[in-house]
């Protein structure tokens, strides 16, 4: 199934938006070797401690990117997630020409003011990573939200927190409705 802005693109978007909904994994190597960094990331968070949060994730970051030999990606871990009648911002990924890749990520909830749950957080994380790997790890010349992308960001959370985790769950009390980077202009 076809999001419906799909009409709306050029030709050659519409090809990129094939491309992108026909990846549905990214297999990663020993994603166990991965989990010591995924635990780091959820201690920091039960800390809240923006800056362990930030090291956390950027340490992932750098793993993930290594792991499917692709150049880095910047981690920015900001406070309190920017919202307004539309919803709270998530996660926004920016690469400008010249500059590095940036991947900002807000730890706390706009309305409440509280830190985010883990598997919330995790998953933002890896959405906006994902934005990063349509154009280093598949080559696309953009990044729309296909059912493929978001295919491809379940993957990696799945292979980096298996069912049998047992991990803490707070996403009840995380309320906030999902909305990453689209508000930002993203498909």
């Amino acid at each position: 199934m076809r999001f419906a802005y799909y009409q709306r693109l050029s030709p050659a978007e519409q090809r990129i938006y094939r491309q992108s909904d026909a990846a549905t994994e990214v297999p990663l190597r020993t994603p166990a070797t991965l989990r010591s960094r995924v635990d780091a990331v959820r201690e920091a968070l039960l800390q809240e401690d923006r800056t362990a949060i930030q090291a956390a994730t950027q340490s992932l970051a750098r793993a993930l990117t290594e792991r499917l030999e692709v150049a880095g990606v910047e981690v920015e871990v900001l406070e309190t997630r920017p919202s307004n009648d539309e919803g709270e911002l998530h996660g926004l990924y920016t690469w400008a020409p010249g500059q590095r890749p940036r991947i900002q990520v807000w730890m706390r909830t706009a309305k409440r003011g509280r830190v985010v749950a883990f598997r919330t957080y995790l998953r933002t994380f890896l959405h906006e990573l994902c934005h990063h790997l349509d154009f280093l790890w598949l080559e696309l010349g953009a990044s729309f939200h296909t059912e493929g992308f978001f295919q491809r960001e379940s993957s990696l959370f799945g292979q980096l927190v298996p069912p049998s985790a047992g991990l803490e769950r707070r996403e009840a009390a995380d309320t906030g409705k999902w909305s990453t980077s689209t508000r930002r202009g993203r498909r």
